[in-house]
């Protein structure tokens, strides 16, 4: 064998292939789309690290232990993968920046994160700007050596083993209906299966009840990988665990549209607050996706369409340090700006003093909160307390006021992450009943089950894509590595000579 084969050309994948290359051995990356990316540049939040370099210049005093104990409460509950997750994490956003030149220079604190660590640049989507990094850094390679290949418009249809029982390589299926095989041990890089709402669909099947959510994942997300992976032994965990996410963004025009764009977490953790039809907050702004969610479910906002919706609102501070989103939502008629909050109340029918009232109030617990963060009334999110009755410990760019200038997005609860998929070990191994493990099969980002748990903290799909790539990678190299050895080694000896795949 003289290669590794990576399915899947989002995040993840990518970046098991730049480590694939790292260890000096070759990779060949398919993808059934017809250019890279997969749901990867879509994430609007960033990427999450403990103890970067980005911190240190911030001054940010966090550290893997605080991050591991967020996730741990956030709804983890393997550590040994969280280890792995929150360990890696610097090292991981060090490598973008440092190998790639993205620019990882702003932290944010999202909600269930005790400490700021999500890191983004000062201009587009982070999930598309360290994407679009890695990609065009192996589109170079493929083009100038045969250290990688790039199939694209290409469907791996099942995996292929050997006579010891290990995946050897992949069948697949061209563009044009051509039937081909690759050998190799397999990276299975093919994200969830969050748009697939087929029959006989693995969404339909574990969570028939969110069947009827429209989602934020692409059309490519029909769970292939998983799939596959049962086909050979390869067995999956926490398939009930489907993440909807509270701010997926109705357009006035197309309310009931399945497929969403997100709103980016990074809204909220800039100061956005959230109001009902009423103009009263309901919920912390910064608690876990799916505390949000039930609080919305449980509330009275805007109908539009057969979509209930609620109001995302930034005031003129907000909407300045997360300027580039605003403008791109807006250039997408998913966010409206308001020269004051009495334009958007008259809008809605909402009574102006009720919002009055609603900001007032925020701004008298904010203001509670910086002088006395210790002997609040409430528990608040994350521990420790709170005068929010919502349980709300940071505030950001105050004061509320209703004359200043808003800009309002109608946001709604969407399908967007599976945190169920492969069972894999520390070592991005692919695992199979009794924790036997499937050697040469790995399973990196969304494909990979059991990092989340129940729930997914923002920020930490992309961090899973770049260190579980990395490890799966590393791993899939070493096993190369050890299998031609063995077949030099048989070579030498006149015997096991037929075991090279």
């Amino acid at each position: 064998m003289d290669q590794i084969i990576v399915v899947g050309g989002g995040l993840s994948g990518l970046s098991a292939a730049h480590t694939v290359m790292e260890h000096g051995i070759n990779v060949l990356v398919i993808d059934k789309s017809a250019f890279f990316g997969g749901n990867s540049t879509k994430a609007t939040s960033g990427i999450n690290g403990a103890l970067t370099r980005t911190q240190r210049n911030h001054k940010i005093p966090d550290s893997p232990e605080i991050f591991k104990a967020d996730c741990m409460r956030g709804g983890a509950s393997r550590p040994e993968l969280v280890d792995v997750l929150c360990d890696e994490s610097a090292p991981a956003v060090d490598w973008i920046i440092d190998k790639f030149g993205i620019d990882l220079s702003l932290v944010s604190r999202l909600g269930g994160h005790s400490m700021p660590r999500t890191h983004r640049g000062k201009e587009r989507f982070p999930g598309m700007t360290i994407t679009y990094g890695l990609m065009e850094k192996i589109e170079e390679i493929a083009e100038s050596s045969d250290k990688a290949r790039i199939m694209l418009k290409t469907k791996v249809t099942r995996l292929l083993k050997d006579k010891a029982g290990n995946v050897c390589g992949v069948e697949a299926v061209t563009k044009d209906g051509k039937t081909f095989q690759e050998h190799g041990p397999v990276i299975i890089a093919t994200g969830g299966f969050g748009a697939d709402f087929t029959d006989d669909s693995l969404l339909g099947k574990h969570r028939p009840d969110l069947m009827h959510l429209p989602t934020t994942n692409g059309d490519h997300c029909t769970g292939d990988g998983l799939k596959m992976t049962m086909a050979v032994g390869g067995e999956c965990v926490d398939l009930e665990w489907v993440q909807v996410h509270p701010t997926g963004l109705i357009h006035p025009d197309e309310p009931d549209s399945k497929v969403k764009f997100l709103a980016a977490e990074a809204l909220r953790g800039c100061g956005g607050v959230l109001l009902d039809i009423t103009g009263n907050r309901f919920a912390n702004e910064l608690g876990r996706r799916d505390y949000v969610t039930g609080m919305m479910w449980k509330n009275k906002g805007v109908q539009m369409g057969n979509t209930t919706g609620f109001f995302l609102c930034l005031n003129g501070k907000a909407s300045k340090e997360i300027e580039w989103h605003c403008k791109h939502y807006k250039g997408r008629g998913i966010m409206k700006g308001y020269k004051n909050m009495g334009e958007f109340a008259k809008e809605y029918n909402i009574p102006l003093a009720n919002i009055e009232a609603t900001f007032n109030d925020y701004n008298v617990i904010a203001e509670k909160q910086e002088k006395d963060p210790d002997s609040g009334p409430f528990e608040a999110y994350g521990g420790g307390k709170s005068h929010d009755k919502w349980g709300k410990k940071f505030f950001h760019n105050l004061p509320m006021d209703v004359n200043d200038a808003f800009n309002v997005a109608i946001v709604t609860p969407v399908i967007h992450y599976c945190m169920g998929g492969m069972k894999i070990n520390a070592d991005a191994q692919a695992m199979g009943a009794g924790d036997t493990i499937v050697e040469g099969l790995y399973g990196t980002g969304e494909a990979a089950g059991g990092i989340h748990g129940n729930n997914r903290l923002g920020g930490n799909s992309l961090l899973d894509c770049v260190v579980y790539g990395r490890v799966s990678g590393r791993s899939a190299a070493r096993f190369l590595t050890a299998e031609n050895i063995k077949y030099i080694a048989g070579m030498k000896s006149g015997v096991g000579a037929v075991s090279k795949m």
